[in-house]
């Protein structure tokens, strides 16, 4: 018995948009995580590389030999050299934090859009389920009602 059509949600097609729109930046947002992960990585090694370059200078100046100025000089631009690395690794490190806290923002937003109209849909096909029961009952009543007038004829 069939009191009316099956339901059709006629945003399907902006639904499945935004729900690609989301997918797309969640994956997004996983590989602006990984870009992030990995300046991270280079960035402590240029740590630990700048730390044992210290070390070493450190440890040639203290010594009791002599040290000629020429490789004095060419220490010091070899740290300022690793020191210079370990400036822009911080930069490109603080780029995709930023990177990060922007792909976060948009699979928020995508994500709102998509559930809202997630949640309409719902609220329609309640709405819609309702009112199928509403008129399934109103032919059942008529059927008991026809079925008790001829029995009662």
């Amino acid at each position: 018995m069939s009191t009316g059509s099956s339901f059709r949600f006629r945003l399907e097609r902006v639904r499945a948009l935004r729900q690609r729109r989301e997918d797309l930046a969640r994956q997004e947002l996983a590989r602006a995580v990984s870009r992030l992960t990995g300046s991270q990585h280079r960035l402590d090694a240029v740590d630990a590389h700048l730390e044992r370059v210290l070390a070493d200078q450190r440890l040639a100046t203290s010594a009791a030999s002599t040290v000629d100025a020429d490789e004095l000089r060419a220490r010091q631009a070899f740290v300022e050299h690793v020191e210079a690395q370990r400036t822009s690794g911080a930069r490109e490190l603080q780029q995709r934090e930023a990177d990060v806290a922007l792909r976060d923002s948009e699979l928020g937003h995508a994500a709102r859009e998509h559930h809202m109209l997630e949640r309409l849909k719902e609220r329609q096909r309640d709405q819609h389920d309702r009112e199928t029961g509403r008129r399934e009952g109103i032919v059942l009543d008529e059927i008991a009602l026809d079925r008790f007038r001829r029995s009662a004829a």
